[in-house]
């Protein structure tokens, strides 16, 4: 017999949630622990556990989020018509939608089942219904209607594409998103030097120009005193990056670092940058097995290009994959570009969407397109031939 239990936080999961989900450090408590105290504000979780026969076989992370239209859209200036797009996209979108994963990180973390215990078909069966019943329960205990289902990032060659008949008898829309960019690590790799010297001159003079520019600025690791400290400082330059952006569904709220570092301890690394004793910027990693997750990041606008912060910042991220063994570096989406000049991939990510509105379902598709027009830009490729 197959059942589900919908939990409201994470000292409430069942024994064996942690062994279940221990490839994927995004799905385990201490995580969860540290994204539930210091959560955007317009953030829920919710998580479900699925059963068979009594034991967990599956898991999943809920997100509600109440999106607003000043989270949506920072300071950017409109034209006419970008703002009449603006204004539909917000109608449709503002309100209540639940995710199906994580809103705050790029990639597939927010489902899990054994292979050997359930089909693709009978886990998102019941995960259906679950999601219908947190849908119930956002309605009665807080008499929010959920406008919009997110089911989140998932590569072209998830399981998840199979289950079309499904997928389009619960009128999902599948839509792309930006890629993911990755950098997969050569296992001849063992110093940033052997990196170097895979790359065309082209690409090699270009990270010699940055790392010269960086000059005096000295780059540091956070300890968790460090962080606590620097709070408001780190949080004000991940904002300048956050506001930024064109779109965006939520902002981190201050302590959000410092409770990622307390729960992950070494799991989760910061490193500023400090000129003249001055903190100026700032890349966080989260280490998840062999994967090197980049996460969040700040830097003061006066020094990111006079100093190539940013493009710094790739390379170190880089560097600490090398030294340290993994497989891969996560770039995560945005800046595609720059991405590929270090040597990341893009790999194409695909989500799927349903409006409870039937109207506003059917639109649905043409009115993400809008909201997420596809870039144009040059895919680079920075290394020599093998």
């Amino acid at each position: 017999m197959i059942h589900y239990k919908i939990y409201n936080s994470f000292n409430k999961l069942p024994e064996g949630w942690n062994a279940l989900v221990k490839h994927d450090v995004f799905l385990q408590t201490p995580y969860l622990q540290a994204l539930e105290e210091a959560s955007p504000n317009n953030l829920e979780l919710f998580y479900i556990g699925v059963f068979k026969e009594g034991v967990l076989v599956g898991a999943a992370i809920t997100q509600r989020v109440q999106l607003y239209l000043q989270d949506m859209f920072r300071k950017t200036e409109l034209s006419c018509f970008k703002a009449y797009v603006r204004d539909l996209v917000s109608k449709i979108l503002k309100g209540n939608i639940l995710v199906i994963g994580n809103l705050t990180h790029t990639g597939q973390h927010g489902l899990f089942f054994g292979k050997k215990d359930l089909s693709n078909r009978e886990f998102f069966e019941v995960i259906d219904k679950a999601l219908n019943e947190i849908k119930t329960i956002i309605k009665t205990k807080q008499n929010k209607t959920i406008r919009m289902f997110v089911l989140k990032d998932y590569f072209e060659n998830d399981p998840i594409h199979k289950e079309k008949e499904s997928l389009n008898a619960a009128k999902l829309h599948q839509v792309h998103m930006q890629p993911n960019m990755i950098l997969s690590l050569r296992k001849d790799w063992f110093t940033i030097e052997d990196y170097t010297a895979s790359l065309y001159k082209k690409y090699r003079d270009r990270y010699k120009r940055a790392k010269k520019k960086f000059n005096s600025i000295k780059a540091i690791e956070l300890s968790l005193d460090d962080v606590k400290n620097n709070s408001e400082v780190l949080h004000k330059l991940y904002l300048n990056v956050s506001d930024n952006a064109k779109f965006n569904t939520f902002i981190l709220p201050e302590n959000h670092f410092y409770s990622l570092k307390f729960q992950l301890k070494d799991n989760f690394r910061i490193f500023g940058y400090y000129l003249d004793d001055k903190l100026v910027g700032f890349y966080t990693l989260i280490l998840n097995n062999k994967a090197l997750e980049t996460y969040f990041l700040g830097y003061d606008s006066e020094h990111q290009y006079s100093h190539q912060l940013y493009l710094n910042m790739l390379y170190d991220m880089l560097k600490f994959g090398i030294e340290n063994s993994f497989k891969s570096i996560v770039y995560a989406r945005t800046a595609m570009e720059i991405k590929s000049s270090v040597g990341a991939e893009a790999k194409p990510m695909l989500v799927y969407l349903k409006h409870t509105n039937g109207v506003m379902n059917a639109l649905l598709k043409q009115i993400f397109k809008l909201m997420n027009p596809s870039q144009e830009w040059e895919d680079r490729h920075p290394f020599k031939s093998l």
